[in-house]
């Protein structure tokens, strides 16, 4: 499983965790979850969909969990979560958006759980306020998104140095280089037929399904670098 497979919950619940020692305690994936779970019901919230991915044996936990609340009716808020046993990654939370039609992902910057023990209850206050303080990254995203749709490229050229440029972020494989453009020139979805930034953003994230959790986890945050999903400049259109 060193390449990393999608599970259900519980076979999340059933990956084994690693003893503590005098300076580390690990937490397990599925208190993770299961304290994410209950803040988003707190909030009122509805879970519209779920995704977990193992990694490295089980070590490391990637998933994400789709959300109703959202402003626009084109995607729902979603939350990507963190975590391992190998010491690789902290707990960490992220703002995302998953959009309707098509089910492609985006993501903004990763908030770390800072956490010193490991209870039931504490790992949830941490969390919930972990989720509090993504409200503005959600904002943040979405006017980043309703901003793409208005910026056309300005032509086929424009589109494949663009392809080329997210490839050397990491945002894709040099080999889907023309899948990636063949999506954008023949969109596998309507909606995005308009030759615009957010296109070519869901171009690149309908072929990034395909890979592996930690890749996957990896596209994501660069595609945010790529497309300034985080409130920065965007990399991808740097001069």
């Amino acid at each position: 499983m060193a390449e990393g497979k999608y599970v259900s919950r519980d076979e999340v619940a059933r990956t084994d965790t690693p003893s503590s020692t005098a300076t580390w305690r690990p937490v397990p994936h599925i208190d993770v979850i299961e304290a994410v779970t209950n803040v988003i019901k707190a909030h009122n919230w509805d879970i519209e969909g779920e995704k977990f991915g193992l990694v490295n044996e089980g070590k490391r936990l990637f998933g994400v969990m789709e959300i109703t609340s959202s402003i626009s009716p084109e995607w729902h808020r979603c939350i990507g979560l963190r975590n391992s046993h190998d010491k690789s990654i902290a707990v960490g939370l992220s703002a995302g958006i998953a959009v309707c039609v098509c089910t492609n992902l985006a993501f903004g910057g990763t908030t770390v759980v800072k956490r010193r023990h490991t209870s039931g209850i504490v790992l949830s206050e941490l969390i919930d306020r972990a989720v509090a303080s993504l409200e503005d990254d959600f904002l943040t995203m979405e006017t980043v998104c309703e901003d793409l749709k208005d910026v056309y490229l300005k032509n086929d050229d424009e589109a494949r140095s663009s392809i080329v440029r997210a490839a050397e972020l990491g945002v894709i494989n040099s080999s889907d280089i023309l899948p990636v453009f063949n999506e954008f020139k023949k969109p596998s979805h309507i909606e995005f037929k308009e030759p615009t930034r957010w296109s070519l953003m869901n171009a690149l994230s309908e072929i990034v399904k395909k890979y592996t959790p930690q890749r996957v986890d990896f596209s994501y945050r660069a595609l945010n670098r790529a497309f300034g999903l985080d409130g920065r400049p965007a990399a991808l259109f740097a001069a």
